[in-house]
């Protein structure tokens, strides 16, 4: 099998005093919560969290789909990286599906994520811990809510969400340049051991 996440975390080779990657300074983070969403379905899951959510915080929508604005000229990565926290929703919930809305629209940007997709077992298979927020910590949206604004009045505790980046740095996968190279060293390494997989539905 070739498994190809959509990113992955590396070991720095020089472990920082300092976590790296917030992006701008957070003087300079003057939004909370950030979502940008192209496929806006009212029957997700993700959806009808979202209208849990903002009932209890403010949360800018960005897209061509749903109640999103368009993103700014100056970039998606630019505009999410001055908000605290990025909606990472999974548009289905499925064991290792988690795409570039972890990776590359929270990670890169410097947002913390709070992420709706797989269990939490399954995210800190990849990512650490204290990395990411998960829905499912919470009882309800309510509860989400009164905890994502208890860290924007306590930054101390908000920055802990960064510490992984004094050990880690992200990898965000070029499709499909790598996918095609690792498909090619999985039939080297192979040998004349051939693989068939009679179902690729079950």
């Amino acid at each position: 099998d070739v498994f190809v996440p959509y990113g992955f975390l590396y070991p720095r080779s020089h472990p920082a005093d300092q976590p790296a990657g917030l992006g701008p300074p957070l003087a300079r983070k003057r939004g909370l919560v950030a979502w940008v969403v192209s496929n806006w379905n009212e029957r997700h899951a993700r959806v009808r969290y979202y209208h849990q959510l903002s009932r209890h915080l403010s949360v800018d929508v960005f897209g061509q789909a749903g109640p999103g604005q368009p993103v700014p000229a100056s970039g998606l990565l630019h505009t999410v990286s001055r908000y605290k926290f990025y909606l990472a929703f999974e548009n289905s919930q499925h064991v290792d599906y988690i795409t570039e809305k972890l990776w590359r629209n929270a990670f890169l940007a410097g947002a913390v994520p709070v992420v709706l997709g797989p269990n939490r077992a399954n995210y800190e298979r990849f990512v650490p811990r204290g990395s990411f927020i998960h829905v499912d910590d919470f009882p309800n949206a309510a509860s989400l809510a009164a905890y994502l604004l208890f860290l924007d009045r306590n930054l101390a505790v908000y920055r802990r969400y960064f510490h992984w980046r004094r050990s880690y740095a992200v990898h965000i996968t070029s499709f499909w340049d790598e996918p095609w190279c690792r498909a090619c060293q999985a039939v080297q390494t192979s040998g004349d051991q051939p693989k068939s997989i009679p179902n690729l539905t079950g």
